[in-house]
Protein backbone atom coordinates (compact mmCIF):
# COMPACT_ATOMS: atom_id res chain seq x y z
CA UNK A 1 0.00 0.00 0.00
CA UNK A 2 1.20 3.89 -0.43
CA UNK A 3 2.94 5.70 2.32
CA UNK A 4 -0.07 8.00 3.49
CA UNK A 5 -0.34 11.40 4.92
CA UNK A 6 -3.56 10.53 7.22
CA UNK A 7 -5.68 7.37 7.85
CA UNK A 8 -9.32 9.11 6.80
CA UNK A 9 -12.30 8.75 9.53
CA UNK A 10 -15.13 6.90 8.64
CA UNK A 11 -17.92 9.42 7.76
CA UNK A 12 -21.63 9.69 8.57
CA UNK A 13 -22.47 9.88 5.13
CA UNK A 14 -23.47 6.48 3.06
CA UNK A 15 -24.95 5.57 -0.66
CA UNK A 16 -28.23 8.05 0.14
CA UNK A 17 -25.97 11.27 0.82
CA UNK A 18 -26.19 13.96 -1.93
CA UNK A 19 -23.44 16.24 -3.20
CA UNK A 20 -25.29 19.07 -1.43
CA UNK A 21 -25.34 17.54 2.14
CA UNK A 22 -21.83 16.37 2.20
CA UNK A 23 -20.29 19.93 1.29
CA UNK A 24 -23.17 21.28 3.57
CA UNK A 25 -21.30 24.40 5.82
CA UNK A 26 -17.93 24.08 4.01
CA UNK A 27 -17.41 27.54 2.56
CA UNK A 28 -14.74 27.01 -0.39
CA UNK A 29 -14.94 31.20 -0.80
CA UNK A 30 -11.89 31.79 -2.24
CA UNK A 31 -10.70 28.59 -4.04
CA UNK A 32 -10.86 27.10 -7.15
CA UNK A 33 -11.55 23.74 -8.95
CA UNK A 34 -10.89 22.05 -11.91
CA UNK A 35 -13.67 19.77 -13.64
CA UNK A 36 -14.09 17.81 -16.38
CA UNK A 37 -16.90 16.74 -17.87
CA UNK A 38 -18.45 19.24 -16.72
CA UNK A 39 -21.55 19.59 -19.06
CA UNK A 40 -23.43 16.87 -17.65
CA UNK A 41 -24.21 14.15 -15.27
CA UNK A 42 -21.55 13.66 -12.30
CA UNK A 43 -19.62 16.64 -13.23
CA UNK A 44 -22.27 19.25 -14.11
CA UNK A 45 -23.59 18.67 -10.42
CA UNK A 46 -20.23 18.76 -8.94
CA UNK A 47 -19.15 22.20 -10.63
CA UNK A 48 -22.58 23.32 -9.36
CA UNK A 49 -22.43 22.32 -5.68
CA UNK A 50 -18.95 23.49 -5.73
CA UNK A 51 -19.80 26.82 -7.24
CA UNK A 52 -22.89 26.86 -4.68
CA UNK A 53 -20.12 26.73 -1.84
CA UNK A 54 -18.14 29.60 -3.58
CA UNK A 55 -15.36 28.09 -5.25
CA UNK A 56 -14.76 29.38 -8.18
CA UNK A 57 -14.63 26.52 -10.89
CA UNK A 58 -12.81 25.85 -14.38
CA UNK A 59 -15.43 23.60 -15.69
CA UNK A 60 -14.00 21.29 -18.69
CA UNK A 61 -15.96 20.15 -21.54
CA UNK A 62 -15.01 18.72 -24.81
CA UNK A 63 -15.86 22.01 -26.40
CA UNK A 64 -15.90 25.48 -25.54
CA UNK A 65 -19.27 25.78 -26.32
CA UNK A 66 -20.57 22.77 -24.41
CA UNK A 67 -18.69 24.21 -21.27
CA UNK A 68 -19.82 27.42 -21.77
CA UNK A 69 -23.49 26.07 -21.60
CA UNK A 70 -22.91 23.99 -18.86
CA UNK A 71 -21.04 26.98 -16.95
CA UNK A 72 -23.90 29.67 -17.82
CA UNK A 73 -26.32 26.98 -16.45
CA UNK A 74 -25.00 27.49 -12.38
CA UNK A 75 -24.95 29.97 -10.21
CA UNK A 76 -21.98 31.03 -8.90
CA UNK A 77 -18.38 31.87 -10.25
CA UNK A 78 -17.07 29.55 -13.04
CA UNK A 79 -14.79 29.74 -16.18
CA UNK A 80 -15.55 27.25 -19.30
CA UNK A 81 -12.11 25.70 -20.99
CA UNK A 82 -12.46 23.19 -23.87
CA UNK A 83 -10.85 19.76 -22.98
CA UNK A 84 -10.79 16.68 -25.49
CA UNK A 85 -9.18 13.97 -23.45
CA UNK A 86 -8.65 12.21 -26.45
CA UNK A 87 -7.03 15.04 -28.73
CA UNK A 88 -3.72 15.48 -26.13
CA UNK A 89 -2.52 18.63 -28.18
CA UNK A 90 -6.15 19.74 -27.65
CA UNK A 91 -4.92 18.68 -24.10
CA UNK A 92 -2.13 21.00 -23.82
CA UNK A 93 -4.29 23.58 -25.26
CA UNK A 94 -6.68 23.40 -21.66
CA UNK A 95 -3.49 23.41 -19.90
CA UNK A 96 -2.08 26.42 -21.49
CA UNK A 97 -5.52 28.60 -20.87
CA UNK A 98 -5.35 27.44 -17.54
CA UNK A 99 -2.55 28.48 -16.55
CA UNK A 100 -3.12 32.11 -18.09
CA UNK A 101 -5.79 31.92 -15.79
CA UNK A 102 -3.13 32.53 -13.31
CA UNK A 103 -4.86 30.77 -10.33
CA UNK A 104 -3.84 27.95 -7.71
CA UNK A 105 -6.11 24.64 -8.07
CA UNK A 106 -6.87 23.91 -4.98
CA UNK A 107 -9.42 20.86 -6.73
CA UNK A 108 -8.24 18.98 -9.45
CA UNK A 109 -11.20 16.96 -10.47
CA UNK A 110 -10.71 14.06 -13.23
CA UNK A 111 -14.60 13.30 -13.96
CA UNK A 112 -15.10 12.92 -17.21
CA UNK A 113 -14.93 9.31 -19.24
CA UNK A 114 -16.34 7.10 -21.38
CA UNK A 115 -17.29 3.35 -20.90
CA UNK A 116 -17.72 0.21 -22.57
CA UNK A 117 -16.83 1.03 -26.13
CA UNK A 118 -18.90 -1.90 -28.23
CA UNK A 119 -15.98 -2.41 -30.90
CA UNK A 120 -12.39 -1.49 -30.79
CA UNK A 121 -11.47 1.93 -31.46
CA UNK A 122 -8.01 3.87 -31.58
CA UNK A 123 -6.68 6.77 -31.28
CA UNK A 124 -2.61 7.14 -31.64
CA UNK A 125 -2.77 3.62 -32.13
CA UNK A 126 -4.16 3.06 -28.41
CA UNK A 127 -7.48 1.88 -27.53
CA UNK A 128 -9.83 4.33 -26.84
CA UNK A 129 -10.59 4.33 -23.45
CA UNK A 130 -7.24 3.92 -22.25
CA UNK A 131 -6.73 7.44 -24.29
CA UNK A 132 -9.51 8.97 -22.86
CA UNK A 133 -10.06 7.78 -19.46
CA UNK A 134 -6.27 7.47 -18.29
CA UNK A 135 -3.93 9.49 -20.81
CA UNK A 136 -5.68 12.52 -21.52
CA UNK A 137 -6.00 13.08 -17.49
CA UNK A 138 -2.60 11.68 -17.13
CA UNK A 139 -1.32 15.05 -19.01
CA UNK A 140 -3.52 17.43 -17.51
CA UNK A 141 -2.60 16.41 -14.24
CA UNK A 142 1.23 16.17 -14.96
CA UNK A 143 1.05 19.94 -16.75
CA UNK A 144 -1.08 21.03 -14.34
CA UNK A 145 0.62 20.09 -10.98
CA UNK A 146 2.10 23.01 -10.55
CA UNK A 147 -0.74 24.83 -9.73
CA UNK A 148 -1.68 22.78 -7.63
CA UNK A 149 1.22 22.35 -5.53
CA UNK A 150 0.72 26.67 -5.56
CA UNK A 151 -2.00 26.27 -2.92
CA UNK A 152 -1.74 25.46 0.85
CA UNK A 153 -3.32 22.04 0.56
CA UNK A 154 -4.53 21.10 -2.94
CA UNK A 155 -6.41 18.05 -4.30
CA UNK A 156 -6.47 15.58 -6.64
CA UNK A 157 -9.30 13.78 -7.29
CA UNK A 158 -9.86 10.41 -10.05
CA UNK A 159 -12.89 9.29 -10.74
CA UNK A 160 -12.34 5.46 -10.93
CA UNK A 161 -15.06 2.70 -10.90
CA UNK A 162 -15.85 -0.19 -9.09
CA UNK A 163 -15.64 -1.53 -12.83
CA UNK A 164 -11.63 -1.55 -11.97
CA UNK A 165 -11.99 -5.05 -10.20
CA UNK A 166 -12.92 -6.19 -14.50
CA UNK A 167 -9.52 -5.21 -15.21
CA UNK A 168 -7.91 -7.94 -17.26
CA UNK A 169 -5.66 -10.65 -15.79
CA UNK A 170 -1.94 -8.64 -14.58
CA UNK A 171 -4.47 -5.64 -13.96
CA UNK A 172 -2.81 -3.79 -16.83
CA UNK A 173 -1.99 -4.95 -20.29
CA UNK A 174 0.87 -3.48 -21.31
CA UNK A 175 1.40 -5.53 -24.23
CA UNK A 176 -1.81 -4.96 -25.29
CA UNK A 177 -2.65 -1.56 -25.03
CA UNK A 178 -3.77 -1.18 -28.61
CA UNK A 179 -6.74 -3.73 -27.75
CA UNK A 180 -5.26 -5.68 -31.45
CA UNK A 181 -4.91 -9.05 -29.61
CA UNK A 182 -8.09 -9.34 -28.02
CA UNK A 183 -10.72 -6.75 -27.34
CA UNK A 184 -13.42 -6.72 -24.39
CA UNK A 185 -15.89 -3.71 -24.01
CA UNK A 186 -15.95 -4.38 -20.23
CA UNK A 187 -12.34 -5.73 -19.83
CA UNK A 188 -10.49 -2.48 -21.13
CA UNK A 189 -13.18 0.05 -19.40
CA UNK A 190 -11.74 -1.65 -16.18
CA UNK A 191 -8.20 -1.58 -17.53
CA UNK A 192 -9.10 2.15 -17.90
CA UNK A 193 -10.74 2.76 -14.45
CA UNK A 194 -8.02 0.46 -12.58
CA UNK A 195 -5.36 3.02 -14.14
CA UNK A 196 -7.65 6.14 -12.90
CA UNK A 197 -6.69 4.38 -9.44
CA UNK A 198 -3.43 3.44 -9.82
CA UNK A 199 -2.69 7.06 -11.46
CA UNK A 200 -4.00 8.37 -8.12
CA UNK A 201 -1.90 5.29 -6.01
CA UNK A 202 1.34 6.50 -7.35
CA UNK A 203 0.70 10.30 -7.42
CA UNK A 204 0.28 10.45 -3.29
CA UNK A 205 3.48 8.17 -3.38
CA UNK A 206 5.67 11.32 -5.29
CA UNK A 207 3.63 13.70 -3.63
CA UNK A 208 4.45 12.15 -0.29
CA UNK A 209 6.59 14.89 1.27
CA UNK A 210 4.08 17.89 -0.14
CA UNK A 211 0.53 19.12 0.89
CA UNK A 212 -1.13 17.91 -2.06
CA UNK A 213 -3.37 15.07 -1.53
CA UNK A 214 -4.41 12.46 -4.72
CA UNK A 215 -7.27 10.11 -3.86
CA UNK A 216 -9.82 8.14 -6.11
CA UNK A 217 -13.13 6.75 -5.73
CA UNK A 218 -16.13 5.07 -6.96
CA UNK A 219 -19.12 6.87 -7.46
CA UNK A 220 -21.84 4.46 -8.07
CA UNK A 221 -24.36 2.90 -10.52
CA UNK A 222 -25.99 6.21 -11.95
CA UNK A 223 -28.37 6.60 -15.04
CA UNK A 224 -26.07 9.06 -16.76
CA UNK A 225 -25.19 9.73 -20.52
CA UNK A 226 -22.01 7.91 -19.55
CA UNK A 227 -23.37 4.69 -20.76
CA UNK A 228 -24.15 6.13 -24.64
CA UNK A 229 -21.90 3.91 -26.06
CA UNK A 230 -23.59 0.54 -25.33
CA UNK A 231 -25.87 -1.13 -27.64
CA UNK A 232 -29.38 -0.38 -27.15
CA UNK A 233 -30.86 -4.14 -25.81
CA UNK A 234 -28.05 -4.51 -23.70
CA UNK A 235 -27.97 -1.12 -22.54
CA UNK A 236 -31.57 -1.94 -21.07
CA UNK A 237 -30.80 -5.26 -19.87
CA UNK A 238 -28.22 -4.14 -17.80
CA UNK A 239 -30.69 -1.34 -16.64
CA UNK A 240 -32.89 -4.01 -15.22
CA UNK A 241 -30.59 -5.80 -13.80
CA UNK A 242 -28.51 -2.29 -11.85
CA UNK A 243 -31.92 -0.65 -10.86
CA UNK A 244 -31.90 -1.95 -7.25
CA UNK A 245 -28.39 -0.05 -6.93
CA UNK A 246 -28.96 2.67 -9.06
CA UNK A 247 -28.78 6.23 -7.37
CA UNK A 248 -29.48 9.58 -8.37
CA UNK A 249 -26.85 12.08 -9.93
CA UNK A 250 -26.91 14.53 -6.61
CA UNK A 251 -26.07 11.03 -5.10
CA UNK A 252 -23.15 9.91 -7.61
CA UNK A 253 -21.56 13.24 -7.29
CA UNK A 254 -21.46 13.01 -3.41
CA UNK A 255 -18.36 11.08 -2.97
CA UNK A 256 -15.99 12.93 -5.58
CA UNK A 257 -17.46 16.20 -3.61
CA UNK A 258 -16.88 14.97 -0.10
CA UNK A 259 -13.26 13.41 -1.10
CA UNK A 260 -12.35 16.88 -2.95
CA UNK A 261 -13.83 19.21 0.09
CA UNK A 262 -14.19 17.35 3.16
CA UNK A 263 -11.99 19.32 6.23
CA UNK A 264 -11.56 16.03 7.84
CA UNK A 265 -9.48 14.07 4.86
CA UNK A 266 -6.82 16.95 4.74
CA UNK A 267 -3.90 14.96 4.50
CA UNK A 268 -5.50 11.96 3.13
CA UNK A 269 -3.76 10.67 0.35
CA UNK A 270 -3.60 7.00 -1.75
CA UNK A 271 -7.05 6.07 -0.77
CA UNK A 272 -10.00 4.73 -2.91
CA UNK A 273 -13.13 5.82 -1.34
CA UNK A 274 -16.99 4.67 -2.25
CA UNK A 275 -20.04 5.86 -0.92
CA UNK A 276 -17.38 8.89 0.97
CA UNK A 277 -15.86 6.34 3.09
CA UNK A 278 -12.59 4.71 2.22
CA UNK A 279 -13.01 1.00 0.96
CA UNK A 280 -10.53 -1.60 0.03
CA UNK A 281 -9.84 -1.63 -3.77
CA UNK A 282 -8.73 -4.84 -5.83
CA UNK A 283 -5.39 -6.10 -5.55
CA UNK A 284 -4.36 -4.46 -8.64
CA UNK A 285 -5.44 -1.15 -7.32
CA UNK A 286 -3.46 -1.41 -4.09
CA UNK A 287 -0.12 -2.70 -6.30
CA UNK A 288 2.53 0.56 -5.90
CA UNK A 289 4.60 -1.39 -8.24
CA UNK A 290 1.87 -1.83 -11.07
CA UNK A 291 1.46 1.87 -10.04
CA UNK A 292 5.51 2.92 -10.94
CA UNK A 293 5.30 0.80 -14.07
CA UNK A 294 1.99 2.38 -15.35
CA UNK A 295 3.40 6.01 -14.85
CA UNK A 296 6.58 4.97 -16.62
CA UNK A 297 4.51 3.49 -19.71
CA UNK A 298 2.45 6.92 -19.81
CA UNK A 299 5.42 9.19 -19.48
CA UNK A 300 6.90 6.93 -22.46
CA UNK A 301 3.57 7.09 -24.24
CA UNK A 302 3.12 10.90 -23.81
CA UNK A 303 6.04 12.77 -23.22
CA UNK A 304 6.37 14.97 -25.38
CA UNK A 305 2.94 16.55 -24.18
CA UNK A 306 4.16 16.97 -20.84
CA UNK A 307 6.18 20.02 -20.84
Amino acid sequence: MARRQGKPPRSAFDRRSTAEEVTAGIDLTGKTALVTGCNSGLGLETMRVLAMRGAHVIGAARTQDKAAEACASVKGKTTPVACELSDFDNVVACTDDVKALDTPIDMLICNAGIMALPRLEQRYGLELQFVTNHLGHFILVNRLLPTVLDTPAGRIVMLSSSAHAQAPKGGIQFDNLSGEDGYSAWSAYGQSKLSNALFALDLSERLADTPVTANSLHPGVIQTNLGRNMEGVFSMALGVLLLPMMRTIPQGAATQCYVATSPALEGVSGYYFSNCNPETPSKYARDTALARKLTQVSEELVGKYLG
